[in-house]
């Protein structure tokens, strides 16, 4: 067979949960796959997406998740391009997709890393004494690293006392950070997060009524719904 190499056409590609992907190989130099027996499958062999030989298509046996999500075009495939479209795409599609195209006893293939963001946004509040309470906010499902800030109501950044960040199994980045705030806060507090890379924004809102706190001396931990208001996205501008 004769000799190329394969270049995949991103090797890290950022989507949404919820949208769609769309990963493609292509041959160096080009030249016509048709003949060739080409395929898309995940970590191991073992599990086949798609793979095309003799002007055949078969589906993969062991990717059930896969089977109504995945699209493989081959319309390209006299240039030496394959592309795997996924649709709805979902956490547990993170990961490595490999492409392959073999010719006789030439075998190549790319790599392309898919990178599934989605965004959620929880706060906690703890009461601490009579003097103030701890407010945590916490985010899963960030890539790459976002921009995280509590907010007063005047859109000044208030100062947190812990912050913490940590990485799941393909890569997306959960965050923390905490704040303490006194009695005499009046309300909404903010916690904003940024996504650079995507311009993606994300944030919550609680408003902290005094009368909920507990008498002097009774410490305790208060349910989101017992002692906070959370403002729904839509009302933020």
């Amino acid at each position: 067979g004769l000799q190329f190499t394969v270049n995949s056409s991103r090797s890290h590609q950022v989507v949404m949960v919820g949208s769609q992907a769309e990963l493609s190989c292509r041959l160096s130099p080009p030249q016509n796959a048709q003949l060739m027996q080409v395929g898309w499958f995940r970590d191991r062999h073992s599990q086949m997406i798609y793979l095309y030989e003799d002007g055949e298509e078969h589906s993969g046996e062991g990717i059930q998740n896969y089977m109504n999500r995945t699209v493989f075009l081959k319309d390209a495939l006299e240039e030496g391009k394959i592309t795997l479209q996924i649709y709805n795409v979902t956490v547990f599609d993170g990961g490595q997709y490999h492409c392959f195209f073999k010719d006789g006893h030439t075998y190549e293939e790319g790599i392309v890393d898919l990178r599934v963001a989605g965004l959620d946004v929880q706060i906690n509040v703890q009461v601490l004494n009579t003097e103030g309470f701890v407010a945590e906010c916490t985010s899963g499902g960030w890539f790459p690293q976002a921009q995280m800030a509590w907010k007063d109501s005047s859109g000044n950044v208030i100062p947190h006392s812990s912050k913490s960040y940590s990485q799941d199994g393909v890569g997306l980045l959960h965050l923390k950070m905490t704040i303490l705030l006194k009695n005499n806060t009046h309300g909404p507090v903010t916690c904003c997060f940024y996504n650079p890379v995507t311009g993606q924004e994300k944030r919550a809102g609680i408003v902290i009524p005094g009368e909920c706190f507990p008498k002097k001396g009774e410490g305790g931990e208060y349910s989101l719904r017992d002692i906070i208001s959370v403002y729904p996205e839509g009302l933020w501008m």
